[in-house]
């Protein structure tokens, strides 16, 4: 039993990744008619003639979709164990896509968000809890501790995994709320993230109790 659950587990893992890259990714073959009047765009109206706004969303959208890319190499053992210049490579990636690209672009949407001070303060903490998970990921590698890094970079993609969450919510909420659009983005700007970190605690606590668990050779 614990085999087949062992299987399945990244199975549904990865289906999950997949399913929610291809529509980051059909979304982003929207934007890039670079229309104003689609999607979320339709919201952000009064802030389309902010040049460093729409430098700041395009470069968001376009980028993040390979950070979101990452978690197919970076958390697969067998690639670790069997492709580990790739695992390298792909990971030196997502920190330079995170820390100086989307970390700025991130930060210029969040005070522009919507929902008021709890939606800007919600996309804030976001973004700098992004940033900092990620470069303690990076950090802890490049003093060999593996353990650390796989920790932190499990809370790093679990942020970054919220440009999925973010918007299954949004689906949910206004389906389901007769609330005002202010509200339910006030709701929906925590949801997307809040959790994703408290499923990556549970699972780092799980793994380390496994670990504990395992015979000391």
């Amino acid at each position: 039993m614990k085999s087949v659950i062992s299987i399945l587990r990244p199975l549904i893992a990865y289906l999950l990744l997949s399913i929610g890259t291809f529509l980051m990714l059909t979304m982003i073959i929207d934007y890039s008619s670079f229309r104003t009047d689609i999607h979320f765009l339709k919201l952000k109206q009064d802030y389309l003639h902010i040049s460093w706004w729409r430098i700041a969303f395009y470069v968001h959208i376009f980028s993040s979709i390979f950070a979101l890319a990452a978690g197919f190499t970076q958390f697969s053992n067998y690639i670790r164990e069997n492709y580990t210049q790739l695992h390298r490579a792909v990971g030196k990636f997502y920190v330079i896509n995170v820390l100086f690209i989307n970390f700025p672009a991130g930060m210029i949407l969040a005070v522009y968000a919507n929902g008021l001070f709890p939606g800007k303060f919600a996309f804030i903490i976001l973004d700098c809890l992004w940033f900092y998970f990620t470069y303690r990921a990076y950090a802890a590698i490049r003093k060999g501790k593996i353990n650390e890094h796989e920790e932190f970079m499990i809370r790093s993609f679990a942020l970054t995994f919220s440009a999925i969450t973010l918007r299954t919510w949004k689906i949910i909420l206004t389906n389901t709320l007769s609330w005002d659009p202010v509200t339910i983005y006030m709701i929906e700007a925590w949801m997307g993230f809040v959790p994703n970190l408290l499923f990556a605690e549970w699972l780092i606590r799980r793994k380390r109790r496994q670990s504990s668990l395992e015979p000391k050779s």
